[in-house]
């Protein structure tokens, strides 16, 4: 049982692992995420090889390593390592939001909520004056006059 359980969360810390490259603009190959992983850790280096396992599910890093690729990847340890955590935003929906949320939102989610009250006002008054922005630029781009002649 402890090896499917290992494998489960092995696998899982891949997905994660991949998705933080990818928003991180990283090409997730083993040769890429063993040199940039390298240049950051003071350890002993990994190889292409310990890459490859993390990126195919095989292995998890210990957390001194997963400490590097979480600063590296700008998410959090235990994000990466576990999974995000079910917090207020993600208990509000059935889990649609979740699902289109990649790392680098759910993080700016939570710092978003640690801020002070009169700081989360004023970044809901700006997102929600960029959306009437977007809307009217929309609205604008749809209207018949006012494309240029074919």
């Amino acid at each position: 049982m402890a090896k499917g359980v290992h494998a489960e969360e092995a696998q899982a810390f891949s997905v994660r692992l991949k998705q933080a490259l990818e928003a991180a603009g990283v090409r997730p190959s083993p040769a890429v995420v063993a040199s940039e992983f390298n240049l950051r850790y003071w350890g002993k280096s990994i190889t292409a090889h310990t890459a490859r396992a993390w990126l195919a599910g095989l292995s998890i890093p210990m957390q001194d390593k997963i400490r590097t690729l979480s600063e590296w990847l700008h998410v959090s340890p235990d994000e990466l390592r576990f999974g995000p955590r079910p917090g207020p935003v993600l208990a509000m929906d059935s889990g649609a939001m979740e699902r289109q949320l990649n790392l680098q939102d759910r993080q700016m989610l939570a710092q978003y909520l640690a801020l002070p009250h009169a700081h989360r006002k004023t970044v809901q008054e700006v997102v929600a004056a960029m959306a009437v922005a977007a809307a009217h630029a929309q609205a604008a781009a749809n209207r018949p006059g006012d494309q240029p002649p074919k």
